[in-house]
């Protein structure tokens, strides 16, 4: 592949570089230049333009990693369709991933265009969570290079998604004079909510003297129609000889490992009775933060055997956030009100491929189509709406009018998109946790397409971009979680919100929502197959 400038006249079949305006044409970065392409640029007097040619070694940038997600043997993930020279993939159920990082390595080994990145080993992940991506960085690369990490990845299994099995877990907690009720209440109420992302439940629950033969038996007893038990001590162990493992031991089971390199956690009993896992639960697994506990419970759902030796390589990456208020049990979190999400609908465009008219008050069954978007913004699940202006704002806010919705103006609403995202999210309130990003000309976008997509970020917790798709290809409209507001404030020019979604700055997860989501109106054309009448 060469890369730099090339004269416009010898372009054809180049790969641009750049984004390129040529009067009121617009070519995207990797367009890859036609005939009639190189007719509209020189009519503009543009003479060159910074591009890759690829030599016939080459494969282009989705070719080759979509040759490469192909190759990859995996379980329990999907790859997405190549864009930009990069394939997602996914995970089609809610479990634990787990990669070959030897095989990673050596691909990213081969040359560095290829690049295959994924989340950590044992990671516990959602349904439609991002795992991994492959990424070409160039825009080709040459196919012999590709040939080589194919084959690596076609060795063996590269990736998986182990899915949570549901199981029924038995509960023991063993009782001092000095361990409230209350406690034990809570216990058992936290419990079931970390179980719960399994979609596991506490079958009975058996409360003892702290000592190894009652225990023993309440240990013997569930284990008979139980899938798991969870033995929880009122005084932490302290010796290998303590009444947690005594108890395993004596009710005929094997104490595989006490104790764990992992801090929160390091008093965690992982042994066995017959197939049945006990765990000896450390007293962090009395809160819900995240400890060594939850690393062994959700490998064992997943049906992942977990080792001595595999406790034993917990160490690193094992100190944990710290429980400030440990040993003493937390109370369960009030879940957020850190699920609001505030919708913007960006209404400053000028309309500039409809030659004339503002397609925005385009009348779609009587109504202009901003107002129809902003009610149907209104009608679905968020906590606010702000509308942004910037083209004909005074006309926009007459369309407005009676509806209960703020507005942003974008004074350089010509420089590009980057701006009207700038200030709609400059005005989302404090207490929002997300940003639905609605474009004012998706005719077929209803408040029910909003809800499933708001009904998905509420679920992830609010901590992931929530994507629009029909057909796997991705669309709009796109809901932002707060943490990436930063990087919308550094957004310049004609840039949205999917450049921050391919950074890959925060997993995504894809909601199929069906054709509106890759429908809008930019053209003449697409306006009449929508339905709008054009008004001057």
């Amino acid at each position: 592949m060469k890369f730099g400038p090339v004269a416009v006249s010898d372009a054809v079949g180049a790969v641009l570089a750049h984004a390129t305006t040529a009067g009121d044409k617009r070519f995207r970065k990797a367009h890859v230049l036609g005939a009639d392409d190189i007719a509209v640029l020189k009519a503009a007097g543009i003479e060159t333009v910074v591009a890759a040619r690829l030599s016939p070694d080459d494969l282009g940038e989705d070719a080759a990693a979509t040759r490469l997600a192909e190759a990859m043997r995996h379980a329990g993930v999907e790859a997405r369709p190549a864009a930009t020279g990069r394939v997602n993939l996914h995970a089609v159920e809610t479990g634990v991933f787990t990669v070959d990082k030897a095989m990673v390595d050596r691909v990213n080994g081969v040359d560095p265009a290829i690049t295959v990145a994924t989340l950590a080993q044992y990671s516990a992940v959602e349904a439609g969570q991002m795992v991994a991506t492959v990424k070409i960085i160039p825009f080709a690369v040459a196919e012999g290079l590709v040939g080589q990490a194919a084959a690596i990845l076609g060795a063996g299994e590269t990736l998986a998604v182990h899915p949570f099995r549901p199981m029924r877990v038995g509960v023991v907690q063993t009782v001092l004079p000095s361990v409230k009720d209350s406690v034990l209440a809570k216990t058992i109420r936290i419990t079931q909510a970390r179980l719960a992302r399994s979609g596991s439940s506490i079958g009975n629950e058996l409360r003892t003297p702290h000592e190894a033969e009652p225990v023993a038996k309440a240990i013997a007893s569930l284990a008979a129609d139980h899938d798991m038990v969870i033995v929880f001590g009122a005084s932490a162990l302290c010796d290998f000889e303590d009444v947690i493992p005594a108890a395993i031991r004596a009710a005929g089971g094997e104490v595989l490992r006490a104790g764990m390199p992992v801090d929160p956690g390091n008093l965690l009993v992982l042994g066995r009775l017959g197939k049945t896992s006990v765990i000896g639960a450390p007293g962090c697994a009395r809160s819900l933060k995240e400890n060594g506990f939850d690393w062994v419970l959700d490998r064992l759902i997943a049906g992942l055997d977990v080792t001595s030796n595999d406790i034993a390589g917990m160490g690193v990456g094992g100190l944990l956030m710290e429980i400030p208020t440990r040993p003493q049990p937390r109370e369960i979190p009030t879940p957020p009100a850190a699920t609001d999400v505030h919708a913007i609908v960006l209404a400053a465009g000028r309309s500039s491929r409809m030659g004339g008219p503002n397609k925005l008050m385009a009348l779609f069954d009587g109504r202009p189509l901003i107002r129809q978007s902003a009610e149907r913004a209104l009608a679905s699940g968020v906590a606010g709406t702000t509308v942004v202006t910037g083209h004909q704002a005074a006309r926009i806010r007459e369309a407005l009018a009676g509806l209960d919705v703020q507005f942003a103006h974008n004074p350089d609403f010509a420089d590009g998109l980057s701006g009207s995202l700038k200030a709609g999210i400059a005005a989302v309130p404090l207490e929002a946790a997300g940003a639905l990003i609605v474009l004012g000309d998706m005719p077929v976008i209803s408040a029910a397409d909003l809800d499933r997509l708001i009904s998905a970020f509420r679920k992830a917790g609010g901590q992931t971009v929530v994507r629009a798709t029909h057909n796997g290809k991705r669309g709009n409209p796109v809901l932002l979680p707060r943490s990436l507001f930063g990087a919308v404030a550094q957004l310049q020019g004609d840039t949205g919100a999917r450049h921050l979604v391919e950074a890959e700055l925060m997993p995504v997860i894809d909601v199929e929502i069906g054709e509106g989501a890759g429908i809008d109106v930019d053209t003449r054309d697409a306006m009449e197959s929508a339905g709008g009448v054009l008004q001057d």
